[in-house]
């Protein structure tokens, strides 16, 4: 009897180790906003406890930074801009783990020109020998090359600044236009005391520039490692989608209780910009929640080559995987009514 304590307590902890939930740590690619709730409803609701995933789901400070982090093993999954993902594998050829996007969030980037109307700017022509303003690592300066070559625009004359002076900038008049994600900005604009009357937005999707945005994204070696705890993720991340689609003003509730401080309704109309903006678009419903098309994501990955001036030329083949997908029945947020 006591001959067999040891094998007994052997098979004791292998059963433990496999009941133990896969634990996940992931980094959002901005604050505690509205666009959170599609990954905080799935947590709260138990969805990736269901799956058996322990996920820990942190604030970030903008794309790029979710990309490196993800790429330095600090995080396991992320949230970020596709084109983020792209420069960095192809600045980064020699990297010894460049995470992979795995699924399309937003299938349109976010990426648009804001400007008042009392500028005079009405089209992308009127942008021709303007001061436009952002962040130098904004993604729509970034992708200017793209815009400009789209719509025909010779010059304009560029002001760097920090991301909380953007907007600030405009209504003073020190610029006359900016580069930002719509739904962010437009409401930062709200929030100096412009009117959404007298905000003109010209959205990159809808002249001309076809990028895809956020996507989530996963670390090579945690892919190889634990491809059954990625798919489990992406299936519960889809099922929390269909909530927040169903329910916007439930999902925000979420953000509300990971950051007490959040106005409500601001957050409400963030994540209500951000679903028609970039989610619930014709593109998305044409190519399927969550995937690709590789004709799109072969030009996009030519463009950012072109219009980011990196070291080698993006493969898209490098950067994107669908192997981990959820069936489309199980990613169709276009079948849930929405409230």
């Amino acid at each position: 009897m006591f001959a067999r304590l040891p094998a007994l307590a052997i098979a004791f902890l292998a059963q433990a180790a496999i009941a133990q939930d896969t634990p996940i740590k992931f980094q959002l690619d901005w604050r505690f906003e509205g666009p959170a709730a599609m990954f905080l409803v799935p947590a709260a609701k138990g969805y990736f406890k269901a799956e058996k995933l322990d996920v820990t789901i942190d604030a970030g400070n903008g794309s790029g930074g979710a990309v490196t982090r993800v790429a330095s093993g600090a995080y396991d999954m992320g949230f970020a801009d596709l084109a983020a993902l792209m420069e960095f594998h192809a600045n980064n050829p020699t990297a010894p783990s460049k995470p992979v996007a795995v699924m399309m969030v937003y299938n349109n980037t976010p990426a648009a020109v804001l400007a008042l109307k009392k500028s005079g700017i009405r089209s992308p022509a009127d942008l021709n020998g303007r001061k436009l303003g952002a962040p130098v690592f904004d993604a729509g300066r970034k992708a200017w090359p793209i815009f400009a070559k789209a719509n025909g625009i010779a010059t304009v004359a560029w002001t760097a600044m920090d991301p909380p002076l953007r907007e600030t900038m405009l209504v003073r008049g020190d610029v006359d236009a900016i580069t930002g994600f719509s739904f962010t900005s437009l409401l930062n604009l709200e929030a100096r005391g412009v009117k959404a009357d007298d905000v003109v937005v010209l959205p990159y999707p809808q002249f001309g520039v076809k990028l895809y945005g956020n996507a989530v994204i996963v670390s090579q070696e945690f892919l190889k490692k634990n491809p059954d705890a990625v798919k489990a993720f992406l299936r519960a991340f889809a099922k929390g989608m269909k909530d927040v689609v169903a329910d916007p003003a439930a999902a925000v509730a979420t953000v509300k209780a990971r950051d007490g401080i959040i106005n409500d309704a601001l957050e409400l109309r963030r994540l209500k910009l951000t679903l028609d903006a970039t989610v619930l678009t014709a593109d998305a419903r044409a190519e399927g929640f969550g995937a690709v098309r590789a004709p799109r994501l072969s030009l996009m990955a030519s463009q950012v080559s072109d219009a980011f001036g990196t070291k080698e030329r993006v493969n898209p083949a490098a950067v994107w995987s669908d192997l981990y997908l959820p069936d489309a029945a199980s990613r169709d947020i276009f079948a849930v009514p929405r409230r």
